[in-house]
């Protein structure tokens, strides 16, 4: 994840946005990936975290999975207390607000973001919790 998001960041986003891996189980994959720069909630220190996307119109679609582990990855609870964060989508930069979806939207969104990660299907049979589907919508 280091090595990914110091290529990104060195590359000015022209390597490292669309990134090949071979997931346990799977074959090889190219899944877009951007740049998402959280404020710590406890230390208020800014985070840099490499995550695949989709789109959804003009916002962008992440899964917070952390692999199926039983809690939510840090960089989650860091936008629910700091929701306005940066992302770097390529050589793309952007202010957006994130927000969790629920019900409908989240059922839609997760069918789409098993098609662009087809192994959080995988993480969400690991975990009792549900995994949270976060929107990213572009600050005007």
């Amino acid at each position: 994840m280091i090595d990914h998001a110091n290529q990104y960041i060195s590359s000015g986003g022209t390597e490292g946005h669309m990134y090949k891996v071979t997931p346990p189980g799977y074959s090889e994959m190219t899944v877009p990936s951007l740049l998402m720069t959280t404020i710590g909630r406890k230390s208020g220190k800014k985070f840099i975290f490499p995550l695949f996307y989709g789109e959804e119109g003009n916002s962008y679609i992440i899964v917070a999975s952390k692999g199926g582990a039983p809690q939510h990855p840090g960089w989650y609870q860091n936008l629910l207390a700091h929701p306005e964060v940066e992302v770097q989508v390529g050589t793309k930069k952007l202010k957006v607000k994130a927000r969790t979806t629920t019900g409908a939207e989240r059922t839609r969104l997760w069918a789409k973001a098993v098609k662009f990660w087809p192994p959080y299907a995988d993480y969400q049979k690991k975990t009792e919790r549900e995994i949270p589907v976060v929107v990213l919508d572009t600050i005007k």
